[in-house]
């Protein structure tokens, strides 16, 4: 490793992809640093998650004390406080970001708040000073879309749900992807009253079909009220103070508490001047990158939602990490393999998701694609007035029925895909399922006794 610059790497972003590239980095001698204008760990963390999960367990709460009674309990719920859950929300996080400040210092890599902007391709300038380093790994992730509509200032995104400190009654959620659905499932089982306006016909548009389906059924089911094929085309705020949200349709909903944008999220690089290194951006504002991180430039790197691969957490993480066992520990041919990334989307019920879908492995493999798939009640909620419905489905190719995808939808789905995750990336066929030894009574049994 030079000393010819300041540092050997510096990771511009304190998300999950920073750090994780600074940490291992350090762990093999580098010096390194890491630049950041928020809180540490980015997006996950804060906004993200980390307070979504704390939510997500919130609202499921409120499940588990309807369900106590058919249960036999005599429980009475008297309410719920919104803002002492936030108070400790917030309290669990601001630990965990004073946590990463004493991790940075001990493991001797240097913290430095402020934004970054590139003097050259070695050279970055942050609150007036300028430094150097051998390397530069850009995580800066990605920022909440807001639509260029009149009024759009009046709504929130996701950054502002997570700052609110009082519930909102009345919700209007514009957007299909797996933010909306997840604020939507959570604010609806904690009282509020909840619209969806989705531009198309469905929600989860890029999942299998039997889970975006099945979600949908729920969440109608669940007093959600879901308008789909509706563009939203003005937000104005009446006499009362309340919002109307306009639709091209003529609609007008009014007396709405609070709009959420959850149409996106795009790439921000805002103040790096990227252009100024010589990296390439594509039209969409993401930096390219090939399967080891590399940029258009050689010692330029990125990794995380910034690069438009798999954004999530986890993506981040190995990502960073491999990146820094290639660079550091001699191993040139270290690198994630973006294949068969499993995902959960913490809507009520939960989806847990890997491998091809449906659609997909037909695209690919043709007429050789068979499906396994099941619909039922699980014990728990056989006994419940909320009739929740567990559905999975295997995805599988070829006479040796490889099993190249596994969707899953239904209380426990969350924890149940792990596993297959592991065994789906090993090649495991659905003989493989079938001979594994069931545990009983689960839901996750069916995945290995669907006919």
């Amino acid at each position: 490793m030079s000393r010819q610059y300041d540092y050997d790497l510096v990771a511009i972003g304190a998300g999950s992809g920073g750090l994780s590239v600074a940490q291992r980095a350090a762990q093999y001698g580098a010096k390194t640093a890491v630049i950041e204008a928020g809180k540490m760990g980015g997006t996950c963390v804060n906004v993200g998650c980390v307070p979504k999960k704390i939510m997500w367990f919130g609202a499921q709460l409120a499940y588990a004390l309807r369900d106590a009674r058919e249960y036999g309990f005599d429980v009475e719920n008297r309410g719920f406080d919104w803002s002492a859950l936030v108070h400790k929300r917030e309290a669990y996080i601001a630990n965990i970001n004073n946590w990463y400040h004493t991790y940075l210092s001990d493991s001797n890599i240097d913290e430095i708040t402020g934004r970054a902007k590139f003097i050259d391709a070695h050279t970055l300038a942050t609150n007036g000073k300028t430094l150097t380093s051998e390397r530069i790994v850009v995580a800066t992730g990605t920022r909440p879309v807001v639509p260029d509509i009149p009024g759009a200032g009046l709504g929130i995104t996701s950054d502002g749900f997570f700052a609110l400190d009082h519930q909102p009654q009345q919700v209007a959620i514009v957007g299909s992807g797996y933010i909306a659905v997840e604020l939507a499932g959570l604010l609806n089982s904690l009282g509020s009253d909840v619209m969806m306006y989705l531009r198309k016909g469905h929600l989860l548009r890029e999942f299998e079909a039997m889970l975006r389906d099945s979600l949908m059924e729920m969440m109608l089911a669940d007093g959600i009220d879901i308008i789909p094929r509706t563009q939203v085309s003005e937000v104005r705020r009446n006499t009362g103070g309340k919002l109307e949200l306009v639709c091209d349709k003529g609609r007008l909903t009014d007396n709405i508490d609070e709009i959420i944008w959850a149409i996106g999220r795009e790439p921000d690089h805002t103040g790096l001047q990227p252009e100024v290194a010589g990296i390439h951006i594509d039209e969409r504002g993401y930096i390219p990158v090939d399967d080891f991180q590399n940029t258009n430039v050689a010692h330029i790197h990125a990794i995380g939602d910034v690069t438009g691969r798999a954004p999530l957490t986890p993506v981040a993480i190995a990502a960073g990490r491999r990146l820094a066992d290639r660079l550091y520990d001699n191993k040139p041919d270290r690198h994630l393999d973006y294949a068969n990334i499993p995902t959960i989307v913490f809507s009520h019920p939960p989806i847990g998701t890997v491998g091809l879908t449906e659609d997909e492995a037909r695209a690919s493999h043709g007429d050789s694609v068979k499906i396994y798939q099941t619909r039922f009640t699980a014990m728990y909620n056989a006994l419940t007035a909320h009739d929740i419905k567990t559905a999975m489905k295997l995805v599988v190719v070829g006479s040796q029925e490889k099993v190249v995808g596994c969707h899953i939808i239904g209380p426990g789905a969350d924890e149940m895909l792990q596993g297959f995750a592991v065994a789906l990336r090993m090649g495991a066929t659905k003989k493989d399922l079938d001979d594994t030894v069931a545990l009983h009574p689960t839901s996750a049994e069916e995945l290995v006794t669907m006919k």
